[in-house]
């Protein structure tokens, strides 16, 4: 090999090396719209921690910010952050400059919670009628309680909780793992979750189209930590100390 070929091999290393670190030091900032155990401020949590590796293993480092769900939604629309960590299927089709990252992050369960003893779901139908509380913002809830309910609109999880306690609300509307944790922290023991859940939806990560050159990278990253069993080590690690459910004992939300 002459001289000539070799300083130009080292150069491409040299080229490669210097992409990679600036890659690394690259941020996406997500919205998060979940709770402890799902998301925190620290990121010690579920969903942060899984995107955080995903992120990583592509050469991304991770920020998170929780802004009200809707002015989420509107933010990373705009290209103010870079996108939302958490949406169901189709929020696309409303907000145009967002693309779906088509690897799942986790399926969540839409329930109800109450402080009545007997609350078993008929469906969305037999909300019609009740005092009904969930956040502004969250769509499955805006598109799917019948317009017969009495609904309140809450900014945050904490509000939403407290009309339960106060009995200001029959029934109020979150995801079950957050629900849980928020229940806990606040000391509620006499609330039930209603079952089975008005819906399981799978949730996606969502990036401003200025990001979409990382879509199927971020996507592949998520696919090999399932398969690594990484994916599963953080279910078990943040998640399965709230399961409440014994015939889904170690079951991972991705199923």
């Amino acid at each position: 090999m002459n001289i000539d070929m070799k300083r130009w091999i080292s150069f491409l290393l040299a080229l490669s090396f210097s992409s990679v670190m600036t890659a690394g030091e690259r941020t996406i900032e997500l919205n998060v719209t979940g709770q402890p155990p799902l998301n925190a401020s620290d990121q010690m949590s579920f969903m942060d921690e899984v995107t955080k590796e995903a992120l990583r293993r592509i050469g991304y480092n991770l920020k998170t910010v929780q802004l009200p769900a809707e002015r989420g939604l509107v933010n990373a629309n705009k290209g103010k952050v870079d996108g939302e960590m958490s949406r169901v299927k189709g929020i696309d089709k409303i907000y145009n400059n967002l693309v779906r990252v088509p690897e799942k992050i986790m399926d969540w369960e839409f329930v109800a919670f109450s402080k009545e003893g007997d609350c078993s779901n008929q469906g969305w139908a037999a909300l019609s009628g009740k005092n009904i509380a969930h956040i502004n913002g969250w769509k499955i809830f805006e598109k799917n309680v019948p317009s017969t309910a009495e609904i309140t609109k809450t900014s945050n999880s904490m509000e939403l909780f407290t009309l339960l306690k106060k009995g200001r609300a029959d029934l109020v509307l979150y995801e079950r793992w957050g629900g849980h944790y928020i229940l806990n922290e606040m000391g509620m023991n006499n609330v039930n979750r209603c079952m089975p859940a008005l819906a399981v939806k799978e949730m996606f990560i969502y990036l401003h189209k200025k990001n979409k050159s990382i879509v199927k990278k971020l996507a592949a990253a998520l696919a090999m930590m399932k398969q690594d069993g990484s994916y599963q080590k953080l279910f078990n690690q943040y998640l399965l100390p709230f399961q409440d459910s014994p015939d889904s004992k170690n079951k991972s939300p991705i199923n």
